[in-house]
C-alpha cells in the first residue's frame, strides 16, 4: 500500500489514464475525468493569479452535490490550499464559527443558500467570495434555462450581496487566461479540515492529511475488492460530498479508478431522486438506513432497473436488520455496512461482500488495528464490551488549533479513542453496542447535546436544559429536550421556534418536556443516561 503519495498525484494519474471516462453526472449533464482536469486547472489558476491566497491557506466550500463541487475541490488542492468542507444547511452562528475557527480566506457558495453567508461574512476572515448558480457547468442554453427557472419561477435564490463577490463563470474565464502551476504538497500536509462536533459542543476541525485520505482511499478499494472495478462502475451519490464518507468514496475511490458517480443534489426529494434513477443501470449505491427506507416506501423505486447493482454500502448510522433484508429482497443486492468517523477519514471497518454479518460493522480495513479498552484504558479480550480504539494511517493528524482536545482523543502511541462502545468478536467482526459519548445521530448527522443545551439555555425564559436522543423509525433517532423554566409563560412552541432560529433543522428538538428538576451527579452534572432510561421504560410500558 503506497500511502505516501499526495492527492494531487492520485488526481494526475487518474486524469492521464481515464481522461475520456465519465466522472460526474448531475441534472442531465456529464463531466468526464478530462473535463474535471481542465476546469479545475482554470479554477486553480484563478486562485493563484487573481487572489492573495497562498499554499496552506484555507478555503471554505459550501456546496451541495452539484458538478461544481469536484471542480472546486480539486482546483483548490491544485493551488495548494486546504479545503474546509462546509455544510450548506448551517445557520449563521454555525457558519460564522467555522469560518473564523478555520481562518478561511475564501468562500465558494451556491447562490441558493448565499444569503446566510452574506449576513455574517463581514465578521469573518473571508476576503473573497465566489458565487455559483446551480447550472453553471451546463451547456449555454440549459444553463440559462435552469438558472432562470430556479431564480425567477421557483424563487429558490434569495437576495444577497457580498463586498468581494465574483461569479464562478467569471472565475473560470479569468483562470483560462494564465497557465496553472500545480502546487505539490507533502503527504503529511493537511488537505482537508473536516469539522465535527464534540462533547464541549464546539465544532472542531479534524486535520486530514494527504496521507490520511490517500491511505483510506486505498483501504476502501481493497475492502471493496471486485465491487469497484476500474472504469466499469456507475455509483449513485445521494450523500453530500461535503461529508467525509461520500467525499472519500466518490471523489477519491471512484474518481481515482476512472468510475462514474451520479450526483443527487437533494436526496430528501424522494420522487425527484427516483426520477433521476429511471433508465439508469447503476452498479453501486452509497447510502444510509433512513435513505434506504425512504426510497423503498416510494412505489416507483421498485420499478427501477437493478440488474447491474452489485454493491450497496451503508454507513453514517446504524443499519437495521429489517431495512437490510427488505433492500436485498427488492434490489437483489446485499447491504454492506461499515463504520467510521470524521477523525479516521472516515472508514475503519467494512463488511466484505462475500461475508456480510448483519448487526456488525464488519472487519477492519487493511492496515487498521482495533482494540477495546475498559474505563482505565486496559485492553479487554474478545467478546467483552469496551471503548473502541483505532490505529492506522487514516487516523487524523489532530484537531485544528486544539492541542488539549487532540491529547484527549489521540494517545502518544497513535491510538484514537472513538468514544463508541464495541465488542470485537473472535472472528474479528466488530459490533457497536452503545455510545460512550452522548452523541445523537439523526439521519446520519451527528448532533451533540451540549451544543443544543448551550443554545437553549441562552433563552431568557430557560433556567436549564438537557437533550437526549430517542428512537425514531424514520431518522434513527430524534432529539428530545428537557427544560426547566425560568418564566412560567414559556411554551413548547416558543422553545422550538428559538431552536429553529439558531440551529440546523436536523438538530431541532422534536419533543420538549418541561421539568421541575433534572437528574444530576453529586457535582451537578446532568445525567442524560437516566433521562434516556426513563424514555425507554415509557416505550416498553406502551409496548407492553
Amino acid at each position: 500500500m503506497d500511502i505516501d503519495r499526495s492527492i494531487l498525484e492520485i488526481f494526475k494519474g487518474a486524469c492521464a489514464k481515464f481522461g475520456d471516462r465519465p466522472a460526474f453526472t448531475c441534472l442531465g449533464r456529464t463531466l468526464t475525468v478530462g473535463d474535471i482536469d481542465t476546469l479545475s486547472a482554470k479554477f486553480a489558476s484563478y486562485l493563484q493569479n487573481h487572489t492573495n491566497l497562498k499554499p496552506g491557506d484555507r478555503v471554505a466550500i459550501q456546496l451541495p452535490n452539484v458538478l461544481q463541487y469536484p471542480v472546486v475541490v480539486f482546483g483548490a488542492m491544485r493551488a495548494g490550499l486546504v479545503v474546509v468542507n462546509t455544510n450548506p444547511l448551517y445557520t449563521q452562528r454555525e457558519l460564522k464559527h467555522q469560518l473564523n475557527d478555520s481562518g478561511a480566506k475564501a468562500l465558494i457558495v451556491l447562490a441558493n443558500i448565499a444569503d446566510t453567508a452574506a449576513s455574517i461574512v463581514a465578521e469573518t476572515s473571508v476576503e473573497k467570495v465566489i458565487v455559483t448558480e446551480i447550472a453553471d457547468l451546463h451547456s449555454p442554453f440549459k444553463r440559462v434555462l435552469i438558472n432562470s427557472v430556479a431564480k425567477y419561477i421557483k424563487k429558490m435564490v434569495p437576495e444577497f450581496s457580498f463586498a468581494q463577490q465574483v461569479s464562478f463563470r467569471e472565475v473560470l474565464a479569468l483562470g483560462a487566461q494564465q497557465p496553472l502551476k500545480d502546487v505539490e504538497r507533502a503527504s503529511e500536509d493537511i488537505a482537508v479540515l473536516q469539522y465535527t462536533g464534540g462533547t464541549t459542543g464546539v465544532a472542531k476541525g479534524a486535520m486530514l492529511t494527504n496521507r490520511n485520505l490517500v491511505a483510506n482511499m486505498q483501504q476502501v478499494l481493497e475492502a471493496f475488492g471486485s465491487g469497484m472495478k476500474e472504469g466499469e462502475e456507475f455509483y449513485i451519490a445521494p450523500l453530500p460530498l461535503y461529508h467525509i464518507y461520500a467525499f472519500t468514496i466518490h471523489c477519491m475511490c471512484l474518481f481515482s479508478t476512472g468510475n462514474h458517480s451520479l450526483l443527487i443534489p437533494n436526496p430528501r426529494d424522494i420522487p425527484g431522486f427516483v426520477k433521476a434513477l429511471k433508465g439508469q443501470r447503476f452498479t453501486g449505491f452509497v447510502g444510509l438506513n433512513t435513505l434506504f427506507n425512504g426510497l423503498m416506501l416510494n412505489k416507483d423505486f421498485g420499478e427501477l432497473d437493478f440488474s447491474k447493482l452489485h454493491s450497496t454500502a451503508s454507513g453514517g448510522m446504524a443499519l437495521t436488520r429489517d431495512t437490510a433484508k427488505r433492500w436485498e429482497e427488492l434490489t437483489g443486492c446485499v447491504v454492506m455496512e461499515g463504520y467510521g468517523m470524521t477523525e479516521t477519514s472516515p472508514v475503519v471497518s467494512f463488511n466484505p461482500a462475500d461475508g456480510v454479518q448483519l448487526g456488525t460493522v464488519g472487519i477492519p480495513v487493511p492496515g487498521t488495528e482495533v482494540k477495546v479498552v475498559d474505563e482505565n484504558g486496559n485492553d479487554l479480550p474478545n467478546n467483552s464490551p469496551g471503548e473502541l480504539c483505532v490505529r492506522g494511517p487514516q487516523v487524523m493528524k489532530g484537531y485544528w488549533q486544539r492541542p488539549e482536545a487532540t491529547a484527549d482523543t489521540l494517545d502518544s502511541d497513535g491510538w484514537l479513542n472513538t468514544g463508541d462502545m464495541a465488542v470485537i468478536q473472535d472472528d474479528g467482526y466488530i459490533k457497536i453496542v452503545d455510545r460512550k459519548k452522548d452523541m445523537i445521530i439523526v439521519s446520519g448527522f451527528n448532533v451533540y447535546p451540549n451544543e443544543i443545551e448551550d443554545i437553549v439555555s441562552a433563552h431568557p425564559k430557560v433556567t436549564e436544559a438537557a437533550a437526549i436522543g430517542i428512537p425514531d423509525d424514520k431518522s434513527g433517532e430524534q432529539v428530545k429536550l428537557f427544560v426547566i423554566k425560568a418564566d412560567p409563560s414559556l411554551t413548547e412552541k416558543e422553545v422550538i421556534a428559538f431552536c429553529r432560529e439558531n440551529m440546523t433543522a436536523y438538530k431541532v428538538p422534536r419533543q420538549v418536556e418541561f421539568r421541575e428538576d433534572l437528574p444530576k451527579t453529586n457535582v451537578g452534572k446532568i445525567l442524560r443516561r437516566e433521562l434516556r432510561n426513563e424514555e425507554l421504560k415509557k416505550k416498553d410500558a406502551i409496548g407492553a
